[in-house]
């Protein structure tokens, strides 16, 4: 029980309500006690229960919403094509035509652009139903035909363009497949959008990303797992991997997404496209979304993906224009330089088949010397390359830079929902206790800590200049995984962060195929090093037969059109070979 004392006068005087109250004497019964604090325990327990049960009905409400918000945008979409009748012969004749070609015919007046963009919307349709790429359908588009007629000198007048899930559009979510960025819509346009519809281009669908956007799978909680336009069964690739499957897949003739480690190549190089990762800030950021905002040791480039080396050029020069120099005073306007894209001069080209990290997988070895080959049969002097210091850049400069707050930034951007399985073999060591990550750093570090030596873009270029290189071939990752070994193998991607930490552009050109001698060559495989990430590595390409192999071009900073000029030499060659 408890009992109250009330204290009394002293010396006749009258108590403040301060003295009142500190001369209370308060006694409480123990077993009372125990029972008052058991029922506080347990009611802050239920309160916490109560609490989690409505964030996460909550979290799963706005999953739904979502999902339908996409479904009623694709309805709708499939509404008005069938509202705009269009033969299969016609339907293969605009598909059939690069970016340049629909301009083109657009501006004389042979194609419509409402034609156009029914056609490839009807087309993605089809896509999406076969791979799920599509986060959502932007039927602003329609709208947008109707003030076209401006933007008729646009050099990319009437040509439907699918845009990255991250990239700012009005009244759309741009959700990096976190479901604590749903329901926030853009209030305007991402500059690189105001550019494309300036340049007459019609931007028609948001893709599909992975959970968070820092991992090269393609898939989330909110809109599902994104399917290979090659073989269901193995990933696009990430993180612009809606845009990989959808280009892959016939449903988009051109598409912007972005790159922090390779978002752009990767998918590239596994969905069998082009895809170009500019100069950091050489394209305007402003209006695209991240899950880890600040964060600066590594930049991020927002670049094109497209069926050819050509439409990459034509869409770089479609965006460096006055335009985005204007909405965007912090991007140096530097137009694209088309002499040098269109230069025939003989080339000298750095390579390297083995960056000492990752071992290439042997499809992805054939191809970069059979590339060389050709290379130096067409004139071109190729010399071998060495990165310098590549594993100290790597571990204490890349993934210290991206991860410096151990990755709670990103872990935060996941709560109150679900961690994808593609993500759970990555996230994992994010979220382990500080103590239990100090005890493995320690036991760890004698079997992969990295050399002391550092490495800065100067030691690069220094090689570089030494050698008097003007653009390098290196591998790429590849080919296509199978389903949810990206976030296993984090390992394995130094070929392509290497280059945005040194802010380096670069590209993916796919050059080949995988032959049944290259998969019967993986049972020989052992990699650089022989452990368990190696042989993890080889179960994630296995099954690749027929599937496309790519290369990567590089060039030195602001050099991003020659870096294209090479890619473009490379494709070109290799397509004479086929052609053979």
């Amino acid at each position: 029980m408890l009992h109250v004392t009330p204290g009394g006068s002293h010396g006749g005087k009258r108590t403040s309500v301060r003295g009142r109250c500190a001369s209370v004497a308060v006694e409480m019964d123990p077993a009372w006690a125990s029972g008052l604090t058991a029922a506080v325990l347990g009611g802050g327990a239920l309160l916490f229960l109560v609490k989690r049960r409505s964030e996460q009905q909550r979290a799963r409400d706005k999953v739904q919403a979502a999902r339908r918000r996409r479904d009623a945008s694709l309805r709708r979409a499939e509404e008005a094509v069938r509202r705009f009748q269009e033969t299969v012969t016609a339907s293969a004749e605009v598909l059939s035509l690069s970016p340049a070609e629909l301009a083109a015919q657009c501006r004389d007046g042979a194609l419509s652009p409402r034609r156009v963009l029914h056609v490839y919307m009807e087309k993605a349709l089809e896509v999406q139903e076969k791979l799920n790429c599509c986060t959502d359908f932007l039927m602003e588009s329609q709208q947008q035909l109707a003030q076209l007629e401006g933007q008729r000198d646009g050099l990319l007048y009437g040509v439907p363009v699918s845009i990255k899930d991250s990239l700012g559009y009005t009244g759309h979510d741009s959700s990096c497949g976190v479901i604590c960025k749903l329901e926030d819509p853009a209030a305007e346009d991402s500059v690189v959008v105001k550019v494309l519809k300036r340049q007459g281009a019609i931007p028609f669908m948001k893709t599909n990303i992975p959970q968070g956007l820092l991992n090269y799978d393609c898939s989330n909680p909110i809109y599902g797992l994104t399917l290979n336009p090659q073989n269901p069964q193995k990933t696009p690739g990430g993180s612009s991997g809606g845009e990989g499957a959808l280009i892959g897949g016939g449903g988009s003739i051109l598409g912007l997404g972005t790159d922090i480690g390779g978002s752009i190549r990767i998918p590239a190089s596994f969905c069998g496209i082009c895809g170009f990762k500019p100069t950091s800030n050489r394209i305007s950021m402003r209006g695209l979304s991240s899950c880890c905002p600040g964060q600066k040791s590594v930049g991020t480039s927002i670049g094109p993906m497209a069926r050819d080396v050509d439409s990459l050029a034509l869409c770089m020069k479609a965006l460096l224009c006055e335009n985005m120099f204007v909405l965007d005073p912090t991007v140096p306007p530097i137009p694209f330089n088309e002499q040098v894209y269109l230069s025939t001069k003989r080339l000298r080209i750095g390579y390297y088949e083995n960056d000492g990290m990752q071992q290439p997988s042997p499809s992805m070895s054939r191809a970069l010397r059979d590339t060389k080959d050709l290379l130096e049969r067409a004139g071109h002097t190729l010399l071998p390359f060495t990165v310098p210091r590549l594993t100290y850049a790597i571990y204490e400069l890349f993934c210290k830079g991206v991860l410096a707050d151990e990755g709670a930034t990103l872990l935060n951007s996941m709560k109150g929902g679900p961690i994808d399985p593609c993500l759970k073999g990555q996230t994992v060591p994010y979220g382990l206790p500080w103590l239990v990550k100090k005890v493995l750093s320690v036991l760890l570090k004698p079997i992969v800590s990295p050399p002391s030596q550092k490495v800065t873009n100067t030691d690069v270029v220094s090689e570089w200049r030494r050698l008097e290189l003007d653009v390098m071939l290196c591998p790429m990752l590849g080919p296509a995984y199978n389903h949810t070994y990206a976030g296993k193998l984090t390992c394995a991607l130094p070929n392509t962060t290497i280059y945005n930490l040194l802010n380096f552009p670069a590209g993916a050109v796919p050059v080949s195929t995988v032959t049944a001698e290259d998969e019967a060559n993986l049972n020989h495989y052992k990699g650089n090093f022989q452990d368990y990430w190696d042989k993890v590595f080889v179960k994630a390409v296995r099954g690749a037969e027929g599937l496309p192999v790519a290369v990567q071009c590089v060039a030195l900073p602001w050099q991003d059109e020659l870096c294209l000029r090479f890619m473009r030499e490379v494709e070109q060659l290799v397509r004479e070979k086929n052609q053979i």
